[in-house]
C-alpha cells in the first residue's frame, strides 16, 4: 500500500503532460512597502513636534504680529513661567550664562539668529536679565517671540 505522499507523486506524474505550467509573475508586491512607508510617516508625525522649537511657552499676544517662518535656523532661548531658562532643549542654570552659551552656538553657526521666547507669565526681570546677558556678549540681533491676538499663529 502506497503512502499518501507516494500516491500524490504518482498522480502528478500521470497528469504532468496534461496540466499546463503556470507562467512566471513579474509583479512587485507593494503591500510591505506601503506598510513600511505608513509606519515611517507616523513616526515622523510623532517625533517632529518634539524636536521643533525647544521648550513650549505661552507667548505674549500682540496686535501687530509679524509672522516669520521657522526654518530651523534660530537659536531659541526660552524663559518659562517657573523661572527656568533653556537654550534649545538644554537648561541654563542662570541668566548670566545665557550669553556665553548662545555666543558659543553663534560661533559654530554664524548664520543662525537668536529667538527669545519669554512666557507671558514669566517675571519681566528674568527676561530682561537674559536680554542683558545676550547684549553683553555682543549679540544685538535678537527676535522676541509673540503670538497674534486672534490666536492664529
Amino acid at each position: 500500500m502506497a503512502t499518501p505522499a507516494q500516491r500524490l507523486r504518482l498522480l502528478r506524474r500521470a497528469h504532468a503532460e496534461e496540466l499546463p505550467r503556470p507562467g512566471l509573475k513579474a509583479e512587485i508586491n507593494v503591500t510591505p512597502l506601503v506598510d513600511v512607508v505608513l509606519v515611517l510617516l507616523i513616526i515622523f508625525m510623532v517625533v517632529t513636534p518634539l524636536i521643533a522649537s525647544g521648550v513650549a511657552v505661552d507667548l505674549p499676544r500682540t496686535a501687530n504680529h509679524d509672522r516669520k517662518a521657522d526654518e530651523g535656523k534660530d537659536i531659541i532661548v526660552s524663559v518659562t513661567v517657573d523661572k527656568r531658562i533653556y537654550v534649545g532643549a538644554a537648561r541654563v542654570p542662570e541668566p548670566e550664562a545665557v550669553g556665553s552659551v548662545v555666543g558659543a552656538e553663534r560661533r559654530r553657526f554664524p548664520e543662525k539668529s537668536v529667538f527669545v521666547k519669554g512666557d507671558a507669565r514669566a517675571p519681566y526681570g528674568l527676561v530682561r536679565q537674559v536680554m542683558e546677558s545676550l547684549h553683553a556678549t555682543g549679540i544685538d540681533d535678537v527676535v522676541l517671540g509673540t503670538e497674534d491676538m486672534t490666536g492664529k499663529n
